[in-house]
C-alpha cells in the first residue's frame, strides 16, 4: 500500500505533525515553527465572520477589587495597594459550537477577563476548567476539527471526538472533567474560572514567580444533566446573566492564586508548564487576593461583546508568559485571529481600547483613529510614524527598559527539535479526579462517556478503555461493562 506524505500548503513534506519545535522538552517554542504557524494561521481563517472557537458568548462589565497586596511578587500596578479597583470586561462562552448552538452544550466554557489597568490591558484568557485537552499547540486545529460538525453531514459526530481522544491520551484529564457532572454549567454565574496556563510574575528585585489564576464563584456551583439541559432554552445562560445584572443581583468571584518560586519548577513532580496538568493545592495552596464583580450589562451586544477581543499576549509590566507551549502559540494566534476577524486596529474599538495613554508608531488600516486613549485623534495626525527618530524632545515615544521582564531560565543545555511527549504521565491526575468522585458522580461520568463512545469503532473503544484503566482500574471496568 502506497503511503501519502503529509505536506505543508506549499507542498513541502512534514516531518512531525504531533510536536512543535521547542528548546528542550520543557522549554519554550522557537520561531522556526513555520509549520505550526501555518496551521494556526490557516485555522484562524476557517470561518467568516464568527469566531472559530468561543463563537457563542455573553459579556458584561465590572470591577476587580484587590484585598491583598502582591508587591512582594510583582510590579503590576493594579496588584499593589489593598482596596484598589480596576475596571474589567468579562466574556463567557461555549467553546466548540457556532452561534447557532445552545448555551447548554456539554462543552468547556470560556472565561476571559480584560483588566483595564493604568499600565495597559491585561487579559486573563481562560476556561471554567484548570486544564485543557492538549499541551502542544500544533494539535489544536486537529482537536477542534474533531469536535466540530462532521464535514459530510454537518451534524455533531461523537465518534470523531472519541477517535481523536483515543489517539491523544493527553486529553484524558480534561475529557474526564467534561464528561463529569460538571460538564454542563447551569449558568455562567454558577461556575468557576481558571487562567489555566502558567503565567509569571516578577517583582522590583527581578525575582520571578510562576502563577496560576483561579476565580471561585461566590454563587456556588450548579450544573445540569444531559436530560435537564435538553429542556432548556438555548439562550438561557445569556438571558440569566443579563437579567441578574439588570436586577442588581451582581455575580462575583473570589480571585485566588497559586504561586511557585521560579527555582522550584525545575524539580517539581510534574511539568508545571503542561496545560494538561494541575499543581497540587497541598504543594501550592490558594492565596486569596481579591474580588471580581460584574455590575453593568453592555448597551449593544455587537459593538461590545461580539467585537471584544481577548489575547494572552495582552500583558502588563510585572505579569509575563512562561514556557507553556500552548500559551506560547496563543501569544501569536489570538492576536492574529482578531486582526483577521475584526481588523488590524482591533484594539482601537472602545471595548478593547486601553483606559491609559497609548503611544506607538502603528498607523492606518480599518478603524484607525477610534481609540479613546488617542483623544479621538485622526490616525495620530502628523506625528512621526517611525522609530528611532529625532523627535523625543517633542514627546515622541521611546522604550522603557525599566519595565523589561527578567530573563527566562537558561536553555544552554537544551536541544532544539521535536520533543515527543507521548511517554508523559497523562493518567495519574485523571485517576485522582475519578477517585474523588462519589459513586453517583462516577455513574454520571460513565453514562456521559458511553453515550458518545458507543458510536465509535471497536478499535477506538478498545484504546479508550486502556486509557481509562491506566487512570484507574475501576474507571476502565465501569466503561467496559457499560459498553458490553
Amino acid at each position: 500500500m502506497t503511503k501519502t506524505t503529509l505536506t505543508t500548503s506549499s507542498g513541502a513534506p512534514v516531518a512531525d505533525d504531533n510536536n512543535s519545535i521547542s528548546a528542550g522538552s520543557r522549554g519554550p517554542l522557537t520561531f522556526d515553527n513555520h509549520y505550526m504557524f501555518e496551521k494556526l494561521a490557516h485555522f484562524n481563517r476557517e470561518r467568516i465572520p464568527e469566531r472559530v472557537v468561543h463563537a457563542r458568548g455573553t459579556g458584561a462589565y465590572g470591577t476587580f477589587t484587590l484585598n491583598k497586596s502582591l508587591q512582594d511578587y510583582t510590579i503590576a500596578s493594579f496588584l499593589q495597594k489593598v482596596g484598589d479597583k480596576t475596571d474589567v470586561f468579562v466574556r463567557f462562552s461555549t467553546v466548540g459550537g457556532g452561534q447557532d448552538s445552545s448555551d447548554y452544550a456539554r462543552d468547556p466554557r470560556g472565561f476571559a477577563v480584560k483588566f483595564y489597568t493604568d499600565k495597559g490591558n491585561f487579559d486573563l484568557v481562560g476556561n471554567n476548567t484548570p486544564v485543557f485537552f492538549l499541551n502542544d499547540p500544533i494539535k489544536f486545529p486537529d482537536f477542534i476539527h474533531s469536535q466540530k460538525k462532521d464535514p459530510r453531514t454537518n451534524t455533531p459526530n461523537p465518534a470523531r471526538m472519541f477517535e481523536f481522544w483515543a489517539n491523544h491520551p493527553q486529553s484524558l484529564h480534561q475529557m474526564t472533567i467534561l464528561m463529569s457532572d460538571r460538564g454542563i454549567p447551569a449558568s455562567y454565574r454558577h461556575m468557576h474560572g481558571f487562567g489555566s496556563h502558567t503565567l509569571s510574575l516578577w517583582n522590583r528585585n527581578g525575582e520571578r514567580f510562576w502563577v496560576k489564576w483561579h476565580l471561585k464563584s461566590d454563587q456556588g456551583i450548579k450544573t445540569f444533566t444531559n436530560q435537564e439541559a435538553a429542556g432548556k432554552c438555548p439562550f438561557g445562560a445569556q438571558q440569566d446573566l443579563v437579567e441578574a445584572i439588570d436586577n442588581k443581583q451582581f455575580p462575583s468571584w473570589t480571585v485566588k492564586l497559586q504561586i511557585m518560586p521560579e527555582a522550584e519548577a525545575q524539580d517539581y513532580k510534574v511539568n508545571p508548564f503542561d496545560l494538561t496538568k494541575i499543581w497540587s493545592h497541598k504543594d501550592y495552596p490558594l492565596i486569596e487576593i481579591g474580588k471580581l464583580e460584574l455590575n453593568r450589562n453592555v448597551n449593544n451586544y455587537f459593538a461590545e461583546t461580539e467585537q471584544a477581543a481577548f489575547a494572552p499576549s495582552n500583558l502588563v509590566p510585572g505579569i509575563g508568559a512562561s514556557p507553556d507551549k500552548m500559551l506560547q502559540a496563543r501569544l501569536l494566534a489570538y492576536q492574529d485571529a482578531h486582526r483577521y476577524r475584526v481588523g488590524g486596529n482591533v484594539n482601537q474599538i472602545p471595548v478593547n481600547a486601553p483606559r491609559c495613554p497609548v503611544n506607538h508608531y502603528q498607523r492606518d488600516g480599518a478603524f484607525a483613529g477610534m481609540c479613546p486613549a488617542f483623544g479621538n485623534e485622526n490616525n495620530q495626525h502628523d506625528k512621526v510614524n517611525f522609530y528611532p527618530n529625532d523627535q523625543q524632545e517633542q514627546g515622541a515615544p521611546v522604550a522603557d527598559r525599566q519595565v523589561a521582564a527578567p530573563p527566562m531560565p537558561g536553555l544552554e543545555n537544551a536541544w532544539i527539535g521535536y520533543h515527543d511527549q507521548s511517554q508523559e504521565d497523562y493518567y495519574t491526575q485523571a485517576g485522582d479526579l475519578f477517585r474523588l468522585m462519589s459513586q453517583d458522580q462516577k455513574q454520571q461520568l460513565v453514562s456521559n462517556i458511553v453515550e458518545g463512545l458507543s458510536m465509535a469503532t471497536d478499535t477506538v473503544k478498545s484504546r479508550m478503555i486502556v486509557q481509562f484503566s491506566k487512570a484507574d482500574k475501576e474507571y476502565g471496568s465501569m466503561i467496559q461493562s457499560a459498553l458490553a
